[in-house]
């Protein structure tokens, strides 16, 4: 069988991996320094290995139109040092493989389509909620691309500021709904940390409020069969039934909800990595279209 390599790339830590499936995937964890430093970091774990091809799953925003010259490029992060790098031409110039490049929630997405908690469905969601918020989309099977990529985390909600007057944490867009559901935001407007507030704190019920009301605009403009909440925050299994509750009522019944329908990732952790090495399936399979392009 192919040995595949993957990289969740994220913006903290660099997830590297190489296998064939969740049965055999060999992984180490990097820090995400400067681009030379974390790229070298991951070229050594791949070093000397025989690789069919590389699938990356990385923070964003990336460029995954194919006929750019700046496909497979981080480009307008805010994350300094980051902004415009040639992320999988790099890998591809290295190694000589193809590359098989998307955002990391869409990876995440990916994985859990291909042996996680969408397995049995044609269409998901998977939305992670932790330092920032960020969600990928699979529709009929296929990833979800367009203009750009899905960037879910900035949609706007309706924010009732007598109820919550904190402003929001976005550095963009303030009270979209990463400015008022990440981590962030959350230690912003109680002054302590979401892992360290007890299960019946306030937070956790506005927190649920804002949640299900993103699900709700996502059900209501591409239909998920299911929508998979992994990260962080969503570590507070008290999260799901409160969602559930909220979501019924906003949606009101308008459509029908199935019982499995908003669920935790069944590959926990894994979900983005495990996607990434689908992605390398994908780019081996259909080589050459799915690598970057040469460099002179």
């Amino acid at each position: 069988m192919n040995t595949y390599a993957a990289i969740e790339a994220g913006g903290t830590k660099w997830v590297c991996g190489m296998g064939t499936g969740p049965g055999d995937l060999e992984t180490t964890q990097i820090p995400t320094t400067s681009p030379g430093e974390t790229i070298a970091a991951a070229l050594a774990f791949f070093q000397n290995r025989d690789l069919a091809a590389l699938g990356i799953g990385s923070f964003g925003p990336v460029d995954l139109n194919r006929a750019s010259p700046r496909y497979g490029f981080i480009t307008s992060t805010p994350k300094p040092g980051w902004r415009n790098t040639d992320v999988a031409g790099a890998f591809h110039r290295a190694l000589n493989i193809p590359v098989g490049f998307d955002t990391d929630v869409n990876a995440a997405a990916l994985g859990e389509a291909r042996w996680g908690a969408a397995r049995d469905v044609s269409s998901c969601v998977y939305l992670t909620v932790g330092t920032g918020i960020g969600g990928g989309a699979i529709l009929d099977g296929n990833l979800l691309h367009g203009l750009l990529h899905p960037e879910m985390g900035h949609i706007r909600l309706p924010h009732d500021l007598r109820e919550d007057p904190f402003p929001g944490a976005c550095p963009f867009h303030g009270d979209c709904l990463e400015g008022l559901a990440s981590g962030p935001a959350i230690q912003a407007r109680w002054g302590t940390p979401a892992r360290d507030l007890p299960p019946d704190h306030p937070a956790w019920q506005l927190e649920a409020n804002y949640l299900a009301l993103a699900i709700a605009n996502i059900l209501f403009t591409i239909s998920p069969a299911r929508v998979i909440l992994g990260g962080g925050v969503m570590q507070q299994s008290q999260l799901f039934p409160l969602i559930h509750t909220r979501l019924a009522e906003i949606v009101a019944d308008y459509l029908p909800l199935p019982e499995e329908f908003v669920v935790p990732p069944g590959l926990g952790a894994r979900s983005g990595i495990l996607g990434a090495l689908a992605l390398a399936e994908t780019a081996h399979r259909t080589a050459p279209e799915l690598r970057p392009a040469d460099s002179d």
